[in-house]
């Protein structure tokens, strides 16, 4: 019913509770109401705690739930789809029809309300969020960002293949290649509800999560070309360090904040070109090594 209704797809659906609630199982056990007045009192977001802890109130006052009941996360963060009160009021329905939006104890109410924030957000029913691909040697890897839009058939042009070798096809769908790992681990090309995933939580990684998972709902294979070993990530004074290292050589990356953001992952491929290595713009121990000599060396 909510994909013929909303156009989205079941296996998306529970994909979303899953990863959001652990299908229901845990939403948090902070009160809604303590946690977003202690964050509004912290003058860093205040006003936007402030305007979230006044919409939370509003809807206990609407009879949606009792105060006692309105558990979430720390940051106030609501119920088994976890949306914040400013994103319940825009986006959640009543989908058991009981004249209440209970979105921590009523499934159907759940469900509806992602299926309804996922259609107002751009969700497209007809397609997938995308797929596993292998790419040819010699890749640019500047190509890979969301910033970066290509057809399927231009993709299929210049040498990139399903993750079983065969051709993607020809399509005129927009599709931009993304390699979270860097070069030496999967490569995934997006569509149009990978972005939309991305209004919902914009980590690459639970993008990228809800769709795999979503496709081992509905019987698609592991990833196949996954690294040997898992690489840990880098902690953030680790960050904060590399984007110290690379200022000092010239590759400005802004003030270090230990945030991987666009600027940081541009400034760590401009060093890997300078040094002649992979320019995958993805910041890795061995690369944190490599800066710390380079500096040394200068």
């Amino acid at each position: 019913r909510l994909h013929r209704e909303y156009g989205v797809q079941g296996h998306y659906l529970v994909s979303f509770w899953a990863l959001e609630s652990n299908f229901g199982d845990f939403t948090g056990g902070f009160s809604v109401i303590n946690a977003l007045a202690t964050l509004a009192y912290d003058p860093r977001r205040s006003g936007m705690f402030r305007n979230e802890l006044l919409t939370a109130l509003q809807i206990i006052e609407a009879g949606h739930i009792e105060a006692g009941r309105m558990t979430g996360s720390w940051a106030g963060a609501m119920g088994q789809c976890q949306f914040m009160p400013s994103t319940f009021m825009a986006y959640a329905k009543d989908g058991d029809g009981d004249g209440k939006i209970d979105i921590w104890g009523s499934i159907p109410d759940v469900m509806t309300s992602a299926a309804n924030f996922l259609s107002r957000s751009g969700w497209k029913g007809d397609e997938r969020w995308g797929r596993e691909v292998v790419l040819p040697a010699g890749f640019d890897f500047a190509l890979a960002d969301t910033s970066v839009r290509k057809t399927v058939s231009e993709w299929n042009r210049l040498g990139v293949r399903r993750a079983d070798g065969t051709a993607l096809g020809n399509a005129d769908m927009q599709a931009s290649l993304v390699v979270p790992a860097g070069a030496q681990g999967p490569a995934f090309l997006t569509y149009n509800n990978f972005r939309t995933t991305m209004v919902w939580n914009r980590s690459t990684f639970y993008a990228i999560s809800v769709g795999h998972l979503a496709d081992r709902f509905s019987g698609g294979p592991a990833l196949l070309h996954m690294p040997k070993d898992e690489e840990p990530a880098l902690a953030r004074s680790d960050v904060m360090e590399l984007q110290e290292l690379l200022n000092n050589l010239g590759h400005d990356v802004g003030t270090p904040d230990g945030i991987l953001g666009s600027l940081t992952r541009a400034g760590v491929r401009q060093f890997q070109l300078a040094n002649s290595l992979t320019a995958d713009g993805h910041p890795s121990h061995a690369l944190l090594q490599t800066l710390r000599a380079t500096v040394t060396d200068h």
